[in-house]
């Protein structure tokens, strides 16, 4: 997972994210750029030549049952293993934990997963079967002191939503029916469920997390290829060390000290320092990068020469807008604030043309199809002018706040949506806070148009529409409720035939245009640069960091 990242893949960063992020996921939301330097300074740990360091922006959470933006996702996809993975190179899932993909009943509804043998915690505790049953009830569990933001991935399983509500102590639909083999029962036939079991939250737990969750929040104990050398140090850094005792290939680096840094342009600095391995490249300075530091061949992967990243990730950027609000809540003055944005000169003035103008909240890597495209992402400040002067409002009626988190480097393409909006009559201000608070704000109702990303958790187009658009989704921040968009989502997920189903969704995203509870801005493209020191690391489309292949010089 934001995206982003999410996962419900967040991206917190100006450049980033669904993942991921972000998103993660995404998330879930893109949140890849925020962070922010305490006042008190841990004393940063001496580590290894072999140690990749790498900047990270201060997460929300680290603990996989709330990996909802990318920050904290880069953190779990590090120190946990699921069932299954994504494999880009072929693009379906592939196993993980699981000795092959699950059989699946012949209904439909039931999938069941065989685990690998020997395969242990941090701790020493095994993984088994039990403790994915017991990692995925911590999604539902209404008890938690910060209940999980990305339960909704859980939304098909059997009995998610009795022990969601607190109706019930366990989701009925998991069942350990042994050590070695987990079974996973929904309500009604999803075509895409095993992608959904890709999810970075989808992971097994040792039960100290459900014996001490406190300490597990800052320091979880997982089953993957890296895990926590001490607890987390907010606002100053999270060291990983390699598991000596993981099941599969062991990393060739020994561990990644992630340096927590103010903003992305602070941890720039530190790289061209010498201090921070992979960064984000500042506003303005990609075409600069590249000259100076090469492109990489594939867009994600780092060697030295060929250190500048500029693929295309499986991400769009775009304004939430609060339904509740009265004047927002008028279809007119959403179609405004659209037509009046200038899309392609963010892109070009402040990404140098790497990026694309986003028509719709489906990025074209996920989807390339024209029945997705919004009408109103088109850039046409004089239908806008038109559409309020017929809708009854007088320059200046309207007024919006643009609310974002200021520690993400997302101020210049503020500025210029608000530049925009203000040429067209609608009065605009702007208002900032950091990604942690920003977030639960967003939760809260607490915002006019507010920033957000969204990564591919894994890449449907279900996930770039139920989580952010079905009534009850948590990252339906509007709130957006049609009750036909509900329906159509629940109906297209029980479609087996993939282009039968990739139809219907395109059917429910033109829809979705015409309501606009979202404003789509640009589809994200990496813009990060690697250190020489780098002989291979891969940081995919969906924002994840792959420390278990990385490689140093």
């Amino acid at each position: 997972m934001a995206g982003i990242n999410m996962n419900r893949r967040q991206f917190v960063g100006s450049a980033l994210a669904a993942s991921a992020l972000a998103a993660l996921a995404g998330c879930t939301n893109n949140g890849g750029g925020t962070g922010s330097t305490g006042s008190a300074s841990a004393a940063a740990p001496t580590v290894g030549e072999n140690y990749m360091t790498f900047y990270l922006s201060e997460p929300a959470y680290i603990d996989p049952y709330n990996a909802q933006e990318n920050q904290g996702t880069a953190v779990v996809r590090a120190c946990f293993d699921g069932l299954v993975t994504w494999d880009w190179s072929v693009n379906e899932p592939v196993p993980v934990c699981a000795t092959e993909l699950p059989t699946i009943s012949e209904d439909g509804l039931t999938y069941t997963f065989t685990l690998r043998e020997g395969m242990t915690f941090h701790n020493g505790d095994p993984v088994d079967a039990a403790s994915f049953k017991r990692g995925w009830e911590r999604l539902a569990d209404s008890t938690m002191a910060a209940p999980s933001e990305i339960g909704y991935h859980l939304a098909p399983v059997a009995g998610y939503a009795e022990m969601a509500a607190g109706d019930a102590d366990e989701i009925s639909g998991l069942v350990a029916v042994d050590d070695l083999t987990f079974q996973v029962t929904l309500t009604a036939p999803m075509a895409d469920f095993v992608a959904v079991c890709c999810h970075p939250g989808l992971v097994p737990v040792p039960q100290a997390a459900l014996d001490d969750p406190a300490s597990f929040l800052e320091q979880p104990i997982g089953n993957g290829p890296f895990q926590m050398a001490e607890a987390w140090q907010h606002n100053q850094y999270i060291l990983l060390d390699k598991f000596a005792d993981y099941y599969g290939e062991a990393p060739k680096i020994d561990g990644v000290y992630m340096s927590i840094q103010a903003d992305p342009d602070t941890a720039y600095r530190e790289f061209q320092a010498g201090n921070i391995d992979f960064a984000m490249i500042p506003t303005g300075q990609i075409q600069d990068n590249v000259d100076q530091y090469g492109l990489s061949e594939d867009g994600f992967t780092v060697t030295p020469g060929k250190q500048a990243l500029t693929g295309t990730e499986l991400s769009t950027y775009y304004l939430v807008v609060n339904l509740n609000d009265p004047t927002l809540a008028d279809p007119a003055v959403r179609h405004a604030i659209s037509l009046a944005i200038d899309r392609q000169k963010i892109v070009d003035t402040l990404f140098e043309g790497y990026r694309e103008p986003a028509n719709s909240i489906m990025p074209l890597s996920i989807d390339d199809n024209e029945q997705n495209v919004w009408t109103y992402c088109a850039y046409d400040p004089d239908q806008a002018k038109q559409i309020l002067t017929d809708a009854g409002y007088a320059e200046g009626d309207v007024q919006v706040t643009l609310n974002y988190n200021g520690d993400g480097g997302h101020e210049d393409i503020m500025s210029s949506i608000q530049a925009d909006l203000e040429a067209v009559g609608i009065s605009c201000t702007q208002d900032t806070t950091e990604w942690a608070t920003y977030l639960n704000n967003l939760s809260a109702g607490e915002f006019s148009l507010a920033r957000l990303g969204w990564t591919a958790d894994y890449p449907t187009m279900d996930n770039f529409l139920y989580p952010n658009f079905f009534s009850t989704a948590d990252n339906n921040y509007g709130p957006y409720n049609n009750p036909d968009v509900d329906a159509a989502l629940l109906a297209a997920r029980q479609i087996q035939d993939e282009e039968e189903r990739k139809a219907a969704y395109r059917t429910i995203c033109a829809q979705i245009g015409e309501d606009l509870p979202v404003i789509p801005i640009m589809f994200y493209a990496h813009n990060y640069v690697g250190s020489e020191r780098l002989a291979s690391f891969n940081y995919d489309s969906q924002t994840i960091p792959h420390f278990e292949t990385a490689e140093l010089a």
